[in-house]
């Protein structure tokens, strides 16, 4: 049974707040230990399927959403958004859920709205996994922001969903990943919506990681696959170094861990986390 296939399990669910409708997935059983998880810039809720398929057998119950501006979630208010503005949208969504304390997981951009996230309700949280973690360019020079920002616009503007997802998807895992897991990555990112990616684009170049992460009370933690190149290992061993948190190789996988490193990447979170539940 290929991936597309199997997310079928998981079928959309959609539930209104103040801020507007999230669009999200879920897997597991009311009352078990909740786990949040945001996807990052070219993904959704189904990128998380490995996750979704392994709750039951980890006694835990998942919701994956598709974040603001993607699917059928609604976009978030201003043009250049920070990573607030998701968070916002993040607690609203559970909220409504009526849900208590969360592990939260943030995958590439996703770790920018959970840490944002964090730090907005530190109470709620009782775990932060960072995956892959893109830093933005918020403190970057003006002219590096500007740049950044510009090409990736341009490449969504020329090519479309659809054709930067043909050129991009295979950046997004290591030479040794199945053809299924690459067609899956593909068709995920071909269905971002040009809006919504441009949000998310203009909160990748303005905000920080970094600075929604000092001061957490809530324990933290990083890891990278080391066949990234979108987010290479040593860059995130280093942001990790920087502000004294754990850092976890997951082995020669690429950008899209969660997918290519799913057995790795579900025995270090909920097995390290398993206590905190």
């Amino acid at each position: 049974m290929s991936l597309s296939e199997r997310i079928q399990d998981f079928p959309l669910q959609r539930i209104s707040t103040p801020l507007g409708q999230v669009a999200y997935r879920s897997a597991g059983t009311e009352g078990q230990p909740l786990w949040v998880l945001l996807h990052g810039i070219g993904s959704a809720s189904g990128s998380w399927l490995a996750q979704l398929q392994a709750a039951q057998g980890l006694g835990v119950r998942i919701l994956a959403w598709d974040a603001p501006g993607y699917g059928q979630s609604t976009p978030v208010q201003p043009d250049q958004p920070k990573a607030s503005d998701y968070a916002a949208r993040l607690w609203a969504w559970l909220d409504a859920l009526g849900s208590g304390p969360v592990h939260l997981v943030g995958h590439s951009l996703g770790c920018l709205m959970a840490s944002a996230a964090a730090q907005a309700q530190p109470e709620r949280v009782k775990h932060l996994w960072l995956l892959a973690p893109a830093a933005g360019y918020g403190l970057a020079d003006p002219q590096v922001r500007a740049r950044k920002l510009q090409e990736r616009l341009e490449k969504l503007q020329t090519l479309g969903p659809a054709g930067m997802a043909a050129q991009r998807a295979s950046a997004m895992l290591s030479s040794s990943a199945s053809a299924d897991q690459l067609a899956w990555v593909e068709h995920t990112m071909a269905q971002v919506i040009p809006a919504g990616y441009t949000q998310a684009s203009q909160m990748l170049a303005g905000d920080d990681l970094a600075t929604y992460l000092r001061g957490l009370s809530c324990p933290v933690d990083v890891a990278c696959g080391q066949a990234d190149r979108i987010t290479p290992a040593q860059g995130c061993a280093e942001l990790a170094a920087g502000l004294g948190l754990p850092f976890h190789l997951l082995g020669e996988v690429g950008h899209a861990c969660p997918l290519e490193a799913a057995e790795r990447v579900n025995d270090l979170m909920f097995t390290t986390s398993s206590e905190l539940a």
